[in-house]
C-alpha cells in the first residue's frame, strides 16, 4: 500500500508539472539527417540551452517550453546556423527549413512577430553583406577610406530610417520592435541608446509600450533603465557657459585639457612643434573602426616626421572607450560630457566625427571634411 501511495504521489506531481501552460515549436528540416537541432532561449543574461533533438531522415522535430510571462526570444540552431523567433504565450510555431540555408530560407507559421523578426534578420544580413563588400573594396584600395565611410554611413542611415518607420514606430508594443533595437552591424549596435538622441527616442517608444503591457517584466525594466541612462548622457545641461563660436581660419587654438586612460592630463597646447590631427569621435559607432584604420596608416607613416593625433572621445560609456582605445598609439582622451561637451560648441562641431588640423605653431589650420585629402594636407603642414 505504501508503494502504491508513493507511486500515486509521483504521478500527481508529474501531472502538476506538465499542467503548466506551454508553447510548442515544431517543424521539419530537410537534408539534416543525423544533425542535432537545438532550442535555446535568448535571455538578457545570454544564450540558455533548453532542449535538443537529433534529426532523422524526415527532419521532423517538436519542442515544448513553459509559457513566458511576457514576450520572450528564442532560437533554433544547427551548428552555427540560427533562426531567431519570439513567443508571446502558448502559441504553436511551425517551421520549415532546409539544412543548407537554414538561417535564411525558412518559413514560420503561427507567429506574426516571428515573421517580422525573419524580415529584420534578412535585412540585417543584407546590410552586413554590403558593409563587408565595402570593407573588402577599401582593403584592396579599390575605394578610399573616405568613400568607404561615406557609403557606410549612408547605408546605415537608410537602414535605420526604414526600420524606424516600418518596425519600431509603427508597432512599438511588439517583440519585433524590441528585436530591431538590438540589431548589430560590424558588432556595433545599429541604434545607439547612449549617444544618439534620435535613437534614444526609438528605445523610449518601445520601453513605454512594454511598460504599459508588462510593467513587471525584466525586459521592460532593463529597457527603461537603458533609456534613462541614455537621456541622462545626452541631456542638455541646464546651466551652460556659452562659448564663442570660432572660424577654423582664425589663428590660434583653444586649448583642451582632458585625461587619458591612465588618468594623466593631456593638454593640446603642449604639442606645439608638431602637426596635430585633432579628432573628435565616438568609438561606439559602426564607422569608428574604419576611421581609425585610416588614421593608423597616416600615423605610422608620418609620426616620425612630426605628426601627432589628439583624439577626443565623446562616448558615453567610459569602459567601452578604454577597451577600444587601449591599443591606439596616439593620444586618446575622453570628455565625460559627451556630445554636450563645451568643446562641441567651442570648435563649432556640427557632426561627429570631425577632424581639424593644427600646425606646428599650435594654430588651428582647417577642418578636414574630405578624408581623401587628409594626407596631402598633413604633408603640406609637415
Amino acid at each position: 500500500m505504501k508503494k502504491l501511495f508513493m507511486g500515486a504521489l509521483a504521478v500527481i506531481a508529474l501531472s502538476a508539472c506538465n499542467s503548466e501552460p506551454q508553447f510548442k515549436v515544431e517543424g521539419e528540416v530537410a537534408g539534416a539527417d543525423g544533425k542535432t537541432l537545438y532550442l535555446e532561449a535568448s535571455a538578457l543574461e545570454g544564450i540558455i540551452p533548453m532542449d535538443s533533438a537529433k534529426l532523422g531522415g524526415s527532419g521532423t522535430f517538436t519542442f515544448k517550453g513553459n509559457r513566458p510571462e511576457s514576450p520572450e526570444f528564442y532560437r533554433l540552431r544547427i551548428e552555427d546556423k540560427v533562426i531567431n523567433f519570439s513567443v508571446d504565450s502558448t502559441e504553436t510555431l511551425h517551421f520549415k527549413a532546409g539544412y543548407d540555408n537554414f538561417a535564411t530560407d525558412y518559413t514560420v507559421e503561427g507567429s506574426a512577430n516571428s515573421e517580422k523578426i525573419k524580415e529584420l534578420s534578412l535585412m540585417q544580413l543584407q546590410l552586413q553583406n554590403q558593409a563587408d563588400a565595402l570593407t573588402r573594396a577599401m582593403q584592396s584600395r579599390a575605394i578610399g577610406v573616405d568613400v568607404y565611410q561615406d557609403s557606410l554611413q549612408s547605408m546605415l542611415q537608410r537602414y535605420k530610417n526604414d526600420v524606424k518607420i516600418r518596425y519600431i514606430f509603427s508597432a512599438p508594443n511588439t517583440a519585433a520592435a524590441y528585436f530591431a533595437l538590438f540589431q548589430k552591424l560590424n558588432n556595433y549596435l545599429i541604434f545607439d541608446p547612449l549617444n544618439s538622441r534620435d535613437d534614444i527616442k526609438c528605445f523610449a517608444a518601445v520601453a513605454t509600450s512594454l511598460n504599459n503591457y508588462y510593467p513587471h517584466a525584466d525586459r521592460s525594466k532593463n529597457l527603461y533603465n537603458i533609456v534613462i541612462k541614455g537621456m541622462k548622457n545626452t541631456r542638455v545641461p541646464q546651466q551652460t557657459v556659452q562659448a564663442p563660436e570660432i572660424e577654423v581660419q582664425e589663428t590660434g587654438v583653444i586649448d583642451i585639457e582632458l585625461r587619458d586612460m591612465e588618468g594623466n592630463i593631456r593638454k593640446l597646447s603642449e604639442l606645439k612643434g608638431k602637426v596635430v590631427a585633432l579628432d573628435f569621435t565616438i568609438y561606439q559607432t559602426a564607422v569608428s573602426a574604419s576611421r581609425n584604420y585610416l588614421l593608423r596608416e597616416l600615423y605610422d607613416t608620418y609620426a616620425a616626421k612630426g605628426l601627432e593625433i589628439y583624439q577626443v572621445s565623446l562616448d558615453a560609456d567610459e569602459h567601452y572607450w578604454k577597451t577600444t582605445a587601449d591599443n591606439l598609439p596616439w593620444i586618446c582622451v575622453r570628455d565625460a560630457s559627451g556630445i554636450y561637451s563645451t568643446l562641441v560648441t567651442t570648435y563649432n562641431i556640427q557632426d561627429i566625427p570631425t577632424l581639424y588640423l593644427v600646425n606646428r605653431n599650435n594654430e588651428l589650420s582647417e577642418r578636414v571634411d574630405d578624408l581623401s585629402k587628409l594626407e596631402a594636407k598633413i604633408k603640406a603642414l609637415l
